[in-house]
């Protein structure tokens, strides 16, 4: 009996070790992915450390994806590294020859019994064939501890079998996935965010035009600061004026306010989202994967759909006189 008592208690004891490690492993939320075509990638921690809370989370981006932008996260710091790529890439308009290694977002404290998600975006190249998986090694520390989700499995091996694999994305060919449905309404705490959406811009530009209404149904007023894509190196909050039958342009400085039971759309020829110095251009039918910040609300990815050159409103025709002064 007492043998028996003592294989009980060892096998709870694995039990319970194997359970904590599986509980604290890092994954990432979107599973697929398609040659030539952006990935959002969002690290899902879940677990710390045997208790200890998360301090420092690194993803190492791998070889054949380019262009890795990480997003900004409220009380942490993020930094990055940069180097050269085994070869050069297609890249929107010319070749890519360097870019992002490895994203550090540190300074924070995650505890043991909550999770958070980290976010970056980047391309996949055609180096990855369709069928194939794409690793994405990824560190975790811990006040005390911490994990390497490092391992990649060998042709052949199962990536089940590793102690610490690296979490996976498989490359699925583009007809096989669903396109992203553009979202309509997104809710974000007592902020209702409808229908974004942005202008296609001709090869070369370096400025575009993005649009979006936002209702606050709280009891306090809230404030967008900002809004990214992964194609612009900035975006910014504008308003536009006329002065002396001249129309001009200014960012809103310290953001836009909504007041509680108050709908603001931003829409073209009135205050909009300045997207600059982009590295390609947003083509009409696209769906792009972006955020907005707000100061209550923090930061809420958002899907900004494509309308074609000069449009005046999501889906209709272009303009018949688009131009700069449209935004």
């Amino acid at each position: 009996m007492n043998r028996i008592a003592r294989a009980e208690r060892l096998a709870g004891l694995l039990l319970c070790l194997s359970t904590s490690g599986a509980l604290a492993h890092a994954t990432l939320e979107r599973k697929e992915a398609s040659p030539n075509a952006s990935y959002r990638g969002v690290v899902q921690i879940t677990h710390g450390c045997d208790g200890e809370p998360t301090t420092r989370v690194r993803v190492t981006i791998p070889e054949g994806v380019v262009g890795a932008k990480p997003m900004p996260k409220p009380g942490w710091t993020v930094s990055t590294e940069k180097g050269a790529y085994a070869k050069a890439y297609p890249y929107f308009h010319g070749d890519i020859r360097e870019g992002v290694k490895t994203i550090t977002w540190t300074g924070g404290s995650l505890p043991d019994d909550q999770v958070d998600e980290f976010t970056f975006f980047a391309r996949v190249t055609d180096a990855f064939a369709p069928g194939s998986t794409v690793y994405f090694p990824i560190e975790q520390d811990c006040a005390k501890g911490q994990y390497r989700w490092s391992e990649i499995p060998a042709a052949g091996q199962d990536a089940h079998a590793l102690k610490s694999p690296a979490p996976g994305v498989r490359v699925v060919a583009a007809a096989a996935k669903a396109a992203p449905a553009p979202a309509s309404n997104v809710k974000a705490g007592d902020l209702s965010i409808e229908m974004p959406w942005m202008r296609a811009t001709p090869g070369g530009a370096k400025v575009a035009g993005g649009y979006v209404r936002v209702t606050n149904t709280g009891t306090q007023a809230d404030r967008l600061t900002g809004a990214s894509i992964p194609l612009a190196a900035r975006g910014a909050i504008h308003t536009m004026s006329v002065e002396g039958g001249v129309m001009k342009m200014a960012p809103v400085d310290g953001g836009l306010t909504i007041k509680p039971g108050e709908t603001v759309e931003l829409k073209p020829g009135g205050l909009h989202l300045m997207f600059e110095d982009l590295s390609g251009a947003p083509k009409a039918g696209e769906v792009i994967p972006g955020t907005l910040t707000f100061e209550r609300a923090g930061t809420v990815p958002v899907s900004f759909s494509v309308a074609p050159i000069g449009a005046m409103k999501p889906g209709a025709p272009a303009s018949a006189t688009p131009g700069h002064h449209d935004h």
